[in-house]
């Protein structure tokens, strides 16, 4: 009988994981430069966690399940909901702010197609009891940092704010019902809907217009500035874009202008506050985002003090197809510094004992086992990238050396065992 991986899931072999220990290795030491540290969450949580947010209907888009004691529990769709229940049950007399990050796996019933898959993976990060500007612009500068750190070719960060949009609403005094359904029509880019919406609630074609003044701005501050013009006498719609403005600011001082300002996204999950921004490839077509996030509060669905929180998430499996969409290489290290060759199967005792002794340095090994003729052995190692080749023979044994032919210049020296760690390291 053939198995195959189920649907929605892949198999990663050497040069994938490869590729995805360097990028993800790169991305957790710009996080850990910002002084954010790691946590973790299960796989599986209880289903309630994910349905109290987002109605009984997600459990058509997720993995979930009964166990043996009948309890409710679904496979984790992101990674959000478990960071707000992991700082409910632990960390909520921890002092503020509180910088984490986490990567992990998640699942969604979905149907797989380029860049979505059933099982993916999400790196993300979370501020949690920060001043407000501070963090939103910090965290952007992390994330920019993250990605001009992989190299890749083309990314645009995208800033905006949800305040503006919903003060304008509250000002033409629209239930927060109507007004999720407005924003997800334009999170979503459905303007003919958007358009219907406001046609629905008697919004008049004046009022209409402010409306999309707000979804069509686009560029800078100067747009802000501009913007606010048309709203003199909505204060709530005027304190969101002098909000914009200094969060926007404060990125500047971290060394960044590169952004885009664009109050059209919506982010259509419903506990983002004000802030939010998205960072797209444009190589990856219909999926282009890569990075989403914004400031907001999860932690009133744990009856627990209402705390803002400023985090995103990277779509990591887009960023690999990002990379070979791009064509670009990514720079992974060698796995084996160092392959040893015994020239006679008898050899094999000394071959281990200056593994070990190397090993002990930390110097990566592998040994010839299986007997194979040098030329197919320095084959192995020129296929594979491994820098140093370790060649053990009779002779030199007696004479206590070994000869190491360096695989980048060719060279080829005899060498004592004393100097095998200097020859190796210098």
């Amino acid at each position: 009988m053939e198995f195959n991986n189920p649907r929605g899931t892949r198999d990663f072999l050497f040069e994938d994981m490869d590729e995805r220990r360097s990028i993800e290795n790169s991305i957790r030491s710009t996080f850990e430069s910002y002084g954010f540290r790691e946590v973790k969450t299960p796989i599986f949580e209880d289903l309630k966690l994910f349905t109290e947010r987002s109605g009984e209907g997600i459990k058509n888009e997720i993995y979930h399940f009964q166990d043996k004691g009948n309890r409710d529990l679904a496979l984790r769709p992101e990674l959000t909901a478990s960071i707000a229940r992991l700082y409910d049950n632990n960390l909520q007399k921890t002092a503020k702010p509180i910088k984490m990050y986490y990567y992990g796996s998640c699942f969604r019933y979905e149907r797989p197609q380029a860049g979505r898959f059933r099982q993916f993976w999400q790196f993300g990060c979370e501020v949690i009891g920060g001043n407000p500007i501070d963090s939103e612009a910090e965290i952007v500068s992390m994330a920019n940092d993250a990605l001009s750190k992989l190299n890749l070719d083309e990314y645009n960060i995208h800033i905006g704010h949800l305040g503006i949009i919903r003060g304008i609403l509250n000002y033409f005094n629209i239930d927060s019902d109507n007004q999720q359904k407005i924003i997800a029509s334009i999170d979503k880019e459905e303007y003919d809907l958007l358009n219907n919406l406001l046609d629905e609630l008697s919004i008049d074609e004046s009022d209409k217009q402010l409306i999309y003044k707000i979804v069509e701005c686009k560029g800078s501050i100067d747009d802000l500035n501009d913007l606010k013009s048309y709203f003199n006498d909505i204060d709530e719609c005027i304190n969101a874009i002098n909000n914009l403005i200094g969060i926007l600011l404060r990125i500047e001082d971290f060394g960044f202008k590169d952004y885009v300002v664009d109050l059209s996204i919506a982010r259509g999950l419903d506990y983002y506050t004000g802030f939010v921004f998205e960072i797209y490839v444009p190589s990856l077509g219909a999926e282009k985002q890569i990075t989403g996030g914004g400031t907001y509060n999860l932690n009133e669905m744990f009856n627990s003090e209402y705390i803002e929180s400023t985090g995103f998430a990277i779509g990591f499996d887009r960023i690999i197809e990002a990379y070979h969409r791009q064509n670009t290489p990514i720079n992974t290290d060698n796995t084996i510094d160092v392959l040893i060759i015994p020239l006679d199967q008898n050899l094999k005792s000394e071959a281990i004992k200056i593994s070990q002794t190397l090993r002990k340095e930390n110097i990566s090994v592998d040994i010839d086992f299986k007997g194979k003729k040098l030329k197919k052995n320095l084959s192995y190692a020129n296929i594979h990238n491994i820098p140093y080749v370790i060649i053990i023979g009779k002779k030199e044994v007696e004479n206590n050396t070994v000869t190491i032919k360096d695989m980048n210049s060719g060279n080829q020296e005899s060498i004592t065992y004393n100097n095998i760690i200097k020859y190796i390291k210098k």
